[in-house]
């Protein structure tokens, strides 16, 4: 029973939905220019850095291989750290799913293309894994007005594995470290289409769901 004369209402002193029900506020929307995404960005703009300091020297120059290798581990830093933030302050966007792993591949990319220029990897590495980042990318693209695919833990592992190996190749290490080189990048090769499978699966999945719920 309302606590108000009835009379009130009737004259409109008190809005109709306010008798019952409480007004719920809206969510705050996630700004797309935040410290995650920003973070992110800032991977790509270390390429090119990273690019010029490793064929500085034509690639054999220890200082200036140090130093790609010092960019290459910065850049590949902020892929953890702006998950990190993203997850703990709630940044998370569609535009930071989408940057985030097309940033990874910028990276790990330009890193591959340079080693096989420069004659330290052989080139049917770097297109095994060319070929799987790019389908990964299309795919994304492909399915994207039925949803978003995020990167999966299998992703991840995979891409800690080409950072690993790449950088075991960038650091100037004799001849006797090329065991380890070979095993990392083996490994790498290994969750590299095995994931790319995986992500082929959840993209046929998620487009057939989209079409039957969209009935297109």
């Amino acid at each position: 029973m309302s606590a108000l004369p009835s009379d009130a209402a009737d004259e409109g002193l008190v809005p109709p939905a306010a008798e019952t029900t409480a007004q719920v506020p809206e969510a705050t929307p996630v700004p797309t220019l935040n410290l995650a995404n920003l973070l992110t960005l800032s991977r790509l703009v270390l390429v090119p850095l990273f690019i010029a300091a490793l064929f500085t020297g034509d690639g054999v120059d220890t200082t200036w291989r140090a130093i790609a290798t010092g960019l290459f581990a910065v850049a590949s830093a902020t892929d953890q750290l702006d998950g990190w933030v993203a997850r703990k302050y709630g940044l998370i966007t569609d535009f930071g799913k989408i940057a985030d792993p097309i940033a990874d591949k910028a990276l790990t990319g330009a890193a591959l293309v340079g080693l096989s220029i420069l004659g330290m990897l052989g080139w049917w590495v770097t297109i095994v894994i060319a070929v799987r980042e790019i389908g990964v990318t299309l795919l994304r693209f492909w399915v994207i007005r039925h949803g978003v695919i995020p990167a999966s833990r299998g992703g991840k592992a995979k891409t800690m594995a080409q950072i690993a190996a790449i950088t075991a190749y960038l650091l100037p290490l004799p001849a006797g470290a090329d065991p380890v080189r070979w095993a990392l990048m083996g490994l790498a090769l290994v969750l590299t289409v095995v994931t790319g499978v995986d992500y082929l699966v959840r993209a046929v999945r998620l487009r057939a769901a989209g079409r039957r719920v969209t009935g297109n």
